[in-house]
């Protein structure tokens, strides 16, 4: 199937998933997943937060199969998602969904999935060399905020909407931006037993997602996410001269915590290094959505963070020791 073909087919699929929403009224929205599929899920749940009066979580799925909340009903909407379309806890925990009787809808690269069964509906995404406005965090806005517009229509969403075609240009400009550092990073940090993450606000499951998931999982370096808003309340007592720290800088309303945050890192630690969302180029996004996008941003752009580490170590981020090679 041609290009063309398939993002016709994606928008389709989403707009029979809006569709299915329409003209419903839900308790809560629940987006359940694992790893760094689940981290994808932040920016929703914060867009969800400041946007509507729905109430709106994100849930580990072997956790949500184990001690599904009592306010967990039929009248739940619940986005699922898993890039393979059969991790098992994901799998289970939409099925159990959708034979409550959920609206269940599923993103995955691989359509026909074993998590495309279980769900009601399907939207799947491009992975890879491909248009980014087709890519995993594009489709997902464009399922979020069709879903807002469908529950509560506003011109605001129309727009959030229209934009999503602007990451096609804006992902490779930033990446662009932010190559020279990225090498520069990699090339410094080759060596570091440990580096912790930081950020705040719909920024943060991007530190949680490069510490569990390119961190640990990928380079088997000690990690560990720092929400810039719990750092004085505890983790700041690790900070030294040579502990590094990777900090991503809010351009919205959180931005506050990351100053304070950095501002007693740089004091106390020589290994502090930020990647600031407000030197992004935003393109023709309106202000009042650019801190949503940068979100969508920050993604490919710290990806090159990685990239480098794993070149400069020697050690590719698809090397693993356990996941995929035995039962467990």
């Amino acid at each position: 199937m041609e290009e063309k073909q398939v993002h016709e087919m994606q928008l389709q699929q989403v707009e029979q998933a809006v569709a299915a929403v329409k003209g419903k009224k839900f308790n809560a929205v629940y987006m359940i997943a694992c790893g760094g599929s689940k981290a994808s899920f932040g920016p929703a749940q914060y867009i969800f937060d400041v946007e509507s009066d729905l109430p709106a979580y994100v849930l580990t799925a072997n956790e949500f199969n184990y001690r599904k909340p009592k306010q967990f009903t039929k009248d739940s909407l619940v986005l699922t998602c898993s890039h393979s379309g059969n991790t098992p806890e994901t799998v289970q925990a939409t099925q159990t969904a959708k034979d409550l009787g959920c609206v269940t809808i599923c993103l995955s690269n691989k359509i026909d999935s074993e998590l495309w069964q279980a769900a009601t509906h399907g939207v799947s995404y491009l992975w890879g060399d491909c248009n980014p406005a087709y890519g995993k965090s594009a489709m997902l806005y464009r399922l979020v905020f069709g879903i807002l517009n469908a529950l509560n229509p506003n011109e605001k969403y129309e727009r959030a909407i229209r934009n999503i075609d602007e990451m096609e240009t804006l992902v490779p400009a930033n990446r662009k931006k932010f190559a020279e550092r990225a090498l520069e990073w990699g090339e410094k940090y080759k060596r570091s037993p440990i580096i912790y993450t930081m950020a705040s606000g719909e920024y943060y499951s991007e530190a949680y997602s490069f510490a569990i998931c390119l961190l640990m999982e990928m380079q088997w370096i000690h990690s560990s996410s720092i929400h810039s808003g719990e750092f004085f309340h505890g983790p700041f007592e690790i900070t030294d001269y040579d502990v590094p720290f990777l900090v991503f800088m809010s351009r919205g309303k959180t931005r506050y915590l990351d100053e304070r945050a950095l501002s007693f890192a740089k004091k106390y630690s020589k290994e502090v290094t930020v990647v600031d969302t407000q030197e992004f180029d935003m393109g023709g996004i309106q202000e009042d959505l650019q801190s949503y996008f940068a979100a969508i941003l920050l993604t490919p752009v710290t990806r090159q963070y990685a990239d480098a580490i794993a070149d400069f170590r020697g050690h590719p981020l698809s090397v693993r020791r356990y996941m995929w090679r035995m039962e467990y």
